[in-house]
């Protein structure tokens, strides 16, 4: 399924196939809504027409949106330091990202993988 938008506490999905929506409350989704945003797609399996969790693709690109102003020269100390993405994300990336960078981060353990 393809994740279209959020309606209030709600995401919304559609089907690939059948271009029918579904809306599916964010406590089903658990985590994922970390790493969702507009035009993704993902896995959604279903018992008995309820969503039992979410399947990911093991890293998604992600923008920073906020940080602290980058570095020069401090790309191998191996400093970290808090940045938010997009999705409201919180995660510790090396000092020398900034904001507006694409990062890729691991969607199992939240962790910084790459700048993208």
């Amino acid at each position: 399924m393809q994740f279209l938008y959020r309606e209030g506490a709600d995401y919304v999905f559609m089907d690939n196939e059948s271009y029918d929506q579904l809306q599916v409350p964010s406590n089903s989704i658990g985590d994922a809504v970390n790493f969702l945003k507009e035009g993704d797609t993902a896995v959604l399996p279903m018992y008995k027409d309820e969503i039992v969790g979410v399947e990911l693709p093991a890293a998604v690109e992600l923008v920073v949106t906020e940080t602290e102003p980058g570095m020069q020269g401090d790309r191998v100390s191996g400093a970290r330091k808090a940045a938010t993405l997009e999705t409201g994300l919180i995660v510790q990336v090396p000092l020398f990202v900034n904001i507006g960078d694409r990062v890729k981060v691991d969607t199992r353990s939240s962790d910084y993988l790459s700048r993208a």
